[in-house]
């Protein structure tokens, strides 16, 4: 992992969100490339004609020339290799264009114009039209330890085979890995893996995992999954992002929109 871009917006998870990409940068001898994209797509009531709009471009700007000056000052003082884009344009389509050539987008919990309970849109945009993996920061989480326990979300479909080979240079930092299924009432049809052969997978990269089969219980499986993964104090869960590319409002699945729903720990998300 050489390449890491991370997100730059004022909000309340700017602070922690730097700190992990420092983090993950020093430890993987990385290049960060902080994005700033300058939204202009405001929307006024009555503003059919966008004169508002243009009214608060300057402003705009003005203000994302303050925050690029106190971070660039920051950096200027860290020891990684770094860069900085500033854009004009739409937060999303400028992260899919620059994750292009990215190996990992760190991305807020908390999106511009999230709603309350509903998961990012900008995470489900890069989840379900980008490639490039992500790493979804809570707002309170400040640091990132990778030797912490991976906690990895696993039932062997193609979503949670791509997130668990994507994640692979991280699993090689953890000093363990938890490969946990669910033990659901169905019956294994051979359309998804079984745990041992994701166990075997990262078996040939050196990673060796403890499978955990956690019981299905009268709750939702991503409370349970959750559940584990706070009592375990792993520092981070892998997931697959399961999706279609249809009205962003209902892109998830069920277990994937709960856990983005103001996640505890940061989550690293593959579709």
């Amino acid at each position: 992992m050489r390449s890491i871009l991370l997100h730059i917006y004022q909000d309340d998870g700017l602070e922690g969100r730097l700190q992990v990409a420092l983090d993950l940068a020093r430890r993987f001898d990385a290049h960060l490339t902080c994005l700033q994209a300058v939204n202009y797509e405001v929307a006024m009531p009555g503003d059919f004609y966008g004169a508002v709009v243009v009214e608060m471009l300057p402003h705009l700007r003005e203000q994302a020339a303050k925050l690029r000056e106190k971070l660039e000052q920051r950096l200027e003082h860290e020891d990684v290799r770094w860069d900085w884009v500033e854009e004009t344009g739409l937060m999303d389509t400028r992260l899919l264009t620059h994750s292009a050539l990215s190996d990992l987008v760190i991305l807020g919990a908390d999106a511009p114009g999230r709603r309350e309970g509903s998961p990012s849109y900008l995470v489900g945009t890069l989840s379900i039209h980008g490639r490039t993996p992500m790493l979804v920061v809570p707002d309170h989480i400040k640091s990132f330890d990778c030797d912490k326990e991976a906690f990895v979300c696993w039932d062997g479909s193609a979503e949670a085979s791509n997130a668990l080979r994507a994640a692979v240079p991280m699993l090689q930092q953890a000093r363990h890995v938890c490969l946990a299924t669910v033990a659901e009432n169905k019956s294994y049809d051979g359309a998804d893996l079984p745990a041992t052969q994701g166990a075997e997978y990262l078996s040939r990269h050196g990673i060796e995992c403890e499978m955990v089969e956690l019981p299905f219980e009268n709750r939702p499986i991503a409370e349970t999954l959750l559940s584990a993964a706070l009592s375990r104090k792993s520092g981070y869960i892998v997931m697959g992002a399961y999706g279609r590319p249809r009205m962003l409002e209902g892109v998830f699945g069920g277990v994937t929109r709960k856990l983005l729903s103001g996640p505890e720990l940061p989550l690293f998300v593959a579709h």
